[in-house]
């Protein structure tokens, strides 16, 4: 248990340091002019958008994690690495600086009218984080499997640092606005993070290249492509999830409200869904070792417990209208829309560390596939009572968005089971 636990808590602290990313932000636009407006340009059409685009690279960890063994895997990976870091980012300028944009935000989507000027500014402003992040988590994966797991934390450290200067200095000292001042300092936070962990991963390097002679032949870009594929549109998938909840929050009752408090209630509940986050590499990297199963099985009905827990804690005392109105800076109105939906988010980190236990079963044995239809039963789950809320119009969007995440969660982690229950039984299921 010690193992994983030495192994879980930097990354479990990297992730969590990330979580504040998003309320910090979410806390300096509020303290801005015109919050409501760029609150939900930023949570409601920015950073989904951006996340939708850059989602193919997310799951670099995992694949580096389970893959760089060897110099020649490393520069195999690191060759994919920059064509997905390069084709993506040059997808992302085009939809921030051409009319893609007003087809997806105002034809697609169909956002209010007021957020789409400042949504674009903050599209132009997050350009370079695609690339940024795609070339730090191949990195981090490294760092991982020669269990370095601690630089990852630092690295977060420097993100946050130069997101905070960069926050702060923005807001005091330049007329920019809100969605302008967190984009920017959202993209120099990742970029400064990308290049710490280029410098630490250097030593972990030189220890590769001695391994080139020992290397097993390097598969194809077939079976690469079988691999990851599952892996890299699973993201995709579940983020596209974001922008489709803002276009239905956007056709029900109270959309503007429900679209500025989105992001800061999903920033509060993020913070404890990190911690699960982080667990998946965690399987990956240990399953393999001697007694390691069924202790990360209990592990893992442990951290469940522990992340939601808190949460509930939260939900049910004033601590909610703390973090809503003095830390978040909402105003009253908002503040209270926040707090009467939080309970329903109570169970959303229990059920991250279940699917990431499950999800590192499969990417462990290289069964892929069961991921990306897990995350296609999410999303019908979920569309499903996001459409029955838009042809209903009775009730806010923010409260069927969330009802629609749960149920979406709920039928995806069956599937997880379900499929990984046959590679990895427990002994009381053999």
């Amino acid at each position: 248990m010690y193992v994983i636990l030495r192994t879980w808590w930097p990354l479990a602290l990297s992730w969590l340091l990330m979580g504040c990313e998003r309320p910090v932000v979410s806390a300096v636009i509020a303290r801005l002019p015109d919050p409501a407006i760029h609150l939900a340009a930023y949570g409601g059409v920015v950073f989904p958008l951006s996340l939708v685009i850059e989602s193919p690279v997310i799951m670099l960890l995992a694949a580096s994690t389970a893959l760089a063994k060897s110099w020649a895997w490393y520069r195999f990976l690191r060759a994919i690495t920059l064509w997905l870091g390069f084709g993506l980012t040059s997808l992302h300028g085009l939809v921030a600086f051409t009319s893609l944009f007003d087809v997806v935000v105002r034809d697609l989507l169909g956002i209010p009218p007021a957020l789409v000027e400042p949504a674009r500014v903050g599209m132009q402003l997050m350009t370079p984080w695609t690339a940024a992040i795609a070339f730090r988590r191949f990195q981090q994966g490294v760092l991982i499997r020669d269990g370095h797991t601690h630089l990852i934390s630092w690295g977060t450290v420097v993100r946050l640092m130069v997101l905070s200067g960069f926050l702060v200095g923005g807001a005091m000292l330049t007329s920019l606005s809100g969605i302008a001042v967190g984009t920017l300092a959202i993209s120099l936070g990742v970029i400064s993070e990308a290049l710490f962990i280029n410098r630490v991963v250097q030593p972990t390097l030189k220890r590769l290249r001695a391994t080139v002679s020992r290397s097993p032949s390097l598969p194809s870009l077939a079976w690469f492509a079988k691999f990851y594929m599952p892996l890299a549109t699973t993201p995709l998938l579940t983020l596209l999830a974001l922008p489709l909840a803002s276009a239905a929050l956007s056709r029900m009752p109270n959309a503007v409200e429900s679209l500025a408090v989105w992001p800061v209630v999903g920033g509060l509940v993020f913070l404890f869904q990190s911690l699960g986050l982080a667990y998946q590499e965690v399987v990956v990297a240990l399953l393999d070792k001697p007694g390691t199963r069924v202790l990360l099985y209990r592990f893992t009905q442990y951290l469940a417990l522990g992340v939601s827990i808190p949460l509930g804690i939260f939900a049910i005392t004033p601590l909610a209208r703390l973090w809503f109105v003095d830390v978040s800076g909402l105003l009253s109105p908002l503040a209270h829309f926040a707090e009467s939906v939080l309970w329903m988010a109570v169970a959303i980190p229990a059920l991250a560390v279940i699917e990431s236990w499950f999800q590192g079963i499969l990417v462990y044995h290289q069964q892929t596939h069961g991921i990306i239809e897990a995350v296609g039963i999410y999303l019908v789950a979920s569309g499903f009572l996001l459409g029955l809320g838009i042809l209903y119009d009775q009730i806010p969007g923010l409260y069927v968005g969330y009802g629609a995440t749960l149920m979406g969660l709920l039928m995806q982690i069956l599937w997880l089971w379900r499929r990984s229950r046959i590679l990895s039984p427990l002994p009381n299921e053999a």
